[in-house]
């Protein structure tokens, strides 16, 4: 466990390096990667959302494919599709863009709800499904999808069940200050955020010690009053009364495994009520729909959640 979580330390500081300003993010991205946990990016255009994820999949050496989503990308650009050859007179596959470990779907919400659902499979049960046969995705994959949260014209929000899907929805925000500062620094050092070859960024690790770090999250241990306590959590959100929905079966599962994350990266072999807290931010904030009148008051979702948090006796 000493020397993985020296890895993951290691990863977490080049991220931090290279994507200067989005520390919170950066922590953020690599317990749903312990996970195995999809994610939403969701920020205005120019925060380093592409360029977060780029430079995470080249330390992990992991296969990285990008997505560009539009409104007339059909399901099979996504997929793949089986084409007749005349030489064979067989039909082989031609594997879309989905067969890989990490996969960046650009603007989600830019493509119709058909083509959204055509990762719905793929993100739930790792597979693909293609004229009646099934064929597996690497024991790596992972999806992290971004979305712009300004332009709201020719969009296609996404669903509830495949907002559930998702293990974190992040907010993307400003730098401070500084750290924009250090962002010109380094351009006016040579950085190219579109030539990543060209930046002394080496890998750290590989794609089996992330697939080992993912086996050893799952040892950490969670003890039956924690257990509690994320349940009551769960239930005051069924609960609330501005809520329309609240947490699914399917969340409450989702912030187990984010916990035991969280407390790995912490360097501790067992779960505390910090880190139940420490990630219920992005893992509720799409979970939940206010109701009418709620919305119409004004409740911002993150607040209602530190309230909510607030709300429930802590254990010892």
């Amino acid at each position: 466990m000493t020397e993985l979580h020296q890895v993951f330390t290691r990863i977490g500081q080049a991220l931090s390096k290279v994507v200067v300003g989005q520390d919170i993010v950066a922590r953020q991205l690599l317990v749903a990667l312990l996970t195995g946990g999809h994610v939403i990016l969701e920020g205005v255009p120019g925060v380093g959302k592409t360029l977060m994820v780029k430079v995470l999949a080249r330390i992990v050496q992991a296969d990285f494919r990008r997505i560009q989503l539009t409104p007339d990308i059909l399901p099979s650009d996504i997929l793949g599709t089986n084409v007749f050859d005349l030489n064979s007179r067989n039909f082989t596959l031609k594997p879309g863009p989905v067969f890989t470990e990490v996969l960046l779907a650009d603007e989600i919400n830019r493509t119709p709800p058909k083509t959204q659902a055509a990762l719905l499979e793929a993100m739930e049960e790792q597979q693909v499904t293609l004229d009646g046969q099934s064929r597996p995705l690497p024991d790596l994959f992972w999806v992290i999808a971004t979305q712009n949260s300004l332009e709201f014209e020719g969009t296609y929000p996404l669903p509830e069940a495949q907002l559930d899907r998702f293990l974190f929805k992040l907010i993307v925000g400003y730098p401070e200050v500084m750290a924009e500062k250090q962002m010109l620094l380094n351009v006016q050092a040579g950085f190219e955020a579109n030539r990543l070859e060209l930046t002394r960024l080496k890998p750290i690790a590989t794609v089996e010690q992330v697939l080992e770090a993912r086996r050893a999250v799952k040892a950490i241990a969670f003890k039956e009053v924690l257990l509690d306590y994320l349940l009551e959590l769960v239930r005051k959100t069924r609960q609330h009364s501005d809520l329309a929905l609240g947490t699914s079966p399917r969340s409450a599962v989702a912030w187990l495994k984010a916990s035991q994350a969280h407390a790995w990266l912490e360097g501790r072999n067992y779960v505390t009520p910090d880190d139940v807290c420490g990630v219920a931010l992005p893992l509720l904030r799409h979970r939940l729909i206010l109701n009418p009148e709620a919305q119409l008051d004004g409740v911002q979702i993150d607040t209602l959640i530190t309230s909510l948090l607030e709300q429930v006796k802590v254990p010892r």
